[in-house]
């Protein structure tokens, strides 16, 4: 891979992977679709090649969002012991609403960090020292 020696200002890594933009040069759009990475910067030419967060942004989102709706769920049901199908009817279409917004943030916020500090695969040392 060829290292690019083009300079670029420091690009704050949680607000460029929040907004889903480049992470680099903070301009370029970071996805091509909902969650599809785009292959390279259209502002700065950087390769997203680099760019794999893996399951990391569903683990955050499964965290986050279940501790949200099961908190409520148990509010909800401790205060006014609703019947299942109310249940159902409100916790549903708000836990998906809550994890579809906040799951292409989270990976933007991932690929970014990894940019930053400069993640790669794991590899095993393989020189035979014990």
């Amino acid at each position: 891979m060829m290292e690019d020696k083009a300079h670029f200002p420091s690009v704050n890594p949680v607000s460029a992977g929040l907004s889903g933009k480049c992470p680099r040069c903070g301009q370029g759009r970071l996805f091509d679709g909902f969650l599809s990475v785009k292959q390279s910067c259209a502002a700065c030419g950087l390769d997203y090649s680099f760019a794999d967060s893996g399951d990391g942004p569903a683990v955050f989102v499964i965290m986050l969002v279940g501790f949200v709706i099961v908190g409520l769920v148990l509010f909800v049901e401790l205060s006014f012991q609703p019947p299942i199908w109310l249940h159902l009817l409100l916790w549903l279409p708000l836990t998906v609403i809550l994890a579809a917004s906040v799951l292409r943030p989270l990976k933007g916020l991932m690929i970014a960090l990894q940019f930053r500090h400069e993640a790669k695969e794991g590899r095993l040392d393989t020189n035979g020292e014990d």
